[in-house]
């Protein structure tokens, strides 16, 4: 009512806590992703105020190791706290905060034990319903065009697609499934990769992301295939601004969870983990949901 703050430099001292929490990207990210990148910095950013926290972005030189800028950033209990995207396979990140006792929250999961505060989808489920929709359509050579080969979201989502070509006896053919960024251009080179000249032409596909599958749908045009008629594709859809699965042409058959909805939980868990609250109560899987249009 009286408009009281608390003095952040008192409160230090009281708690040992800066009360600012961090987000750390290895380097610019790429123009494409520029609006990715504000609903990042902006959604964190809001909610982290919300729970009356500082919000951090350091964006580190690229050729720096990663591990020191996370040094240099605790050093002094300058940052309390961070926010990690992206996981990698034996994440470097994730031993380093564990090692010194620095509380984190995960977007995404990395390899057991998962003792860690994470918000998530499961990976593997959505990649195994994508490519058992299009077995269940008649489809035997079925891609993937898949997100960077170390990052565990990509990983799971490989296995998926095993499990369910597993299922139907269809053996995985690796020249079928492609690691590469989250990018039109990538989606682009997929197209020309497995259709093109010498390529194995599968009849159905599972694209990691709109915007690879907006890449994806550019080169089959280019090589004078059609949708479904000649390939069908299917997506995962983050709900990104601008790349609305049911707007493409045809329309893309879709497994959705909308980013946005993780920046409210990861900034709640971050905050409850610097508090002190067990692991194990800091763990949300977050819903995904299925959406069959004409592309199949």
């Amino acid at each position: 009512a009286l408009g009281y703050q608390p003095n952040a430099a008192a409160r230090r001292l009281v708690t040992g806590r800066s009360g600012m929490l961090g987000l750390v990207l290895p380097g610019v990210p790429p123009s494409e992703e520029d609006s990715l990148f504000v609903q990042i910095v902006g959604g964190l950013s809001r909610e982290l105020a919300r729970l009356g926290r500082l919000f951090v972005l350091h964006v580190a030189d690229p050729r720096e190791d990663i591990v020191e800028v996370y040094r240099r950033l605790i050093g002094g209990g300058a940052i309390d706290g961070f926010v990690l995207l992206e996981p990698q396979i034996r994440d470097a990140r994730v031993a380093f905060l564990r090692r010194a006792g620095v509380p984190f929250v995960i977007h995404g999961r990395i390899e057991a034990p998962h003792d860690y505060p994470f918000y998530d989808i499961d990976n593997f489920a959505l990649a195994q319903r994508l490519t058992r929709g299009l077995v269940a359509a008649g489809h035997r050579r079925i891609g993937f065009v898949n997100g960077p080969r170390r990052s565990t979201y990509a990983v799971s989502r490989r296995e998926g697609w095993r499990a369910a070509l597993a299922e139907a006896g269809i053996e995985a053919e690796p020249a079928l499934h492609r690691h590469g960024r989250m990018s039109g251009g990538e989606g682009l080179l997929a197209a020309v990769a497995l259709w093109g000249p010498g390529g194995l032409r599968p009849t159905g596909v599972v694209c990691g992301s709109a915007r690879l599958a907006s890449g994806l749908l550019r080169g089959l045009g280019a090589l004078g295939l059609r949708v479904p008629a000649d390939v069908s594709v299917v997506v995962h859809d983050d709900e990104l601004p601008g790349l609305r699965p049911a707007a493409f042409d045809p329309p893309l058959t879709a497994t959705r969870s909308a980013l946005a909805e993780s920046w409210p939980h990861l900034a709640r868990l971050l905050v409850e983990a610097v508090d002190g609250a067990p692991a194990a109560t800091l763990q949300i899987e977050g819903e995904v949901r299925l959406d069959e249009r004409g592309s199949v």
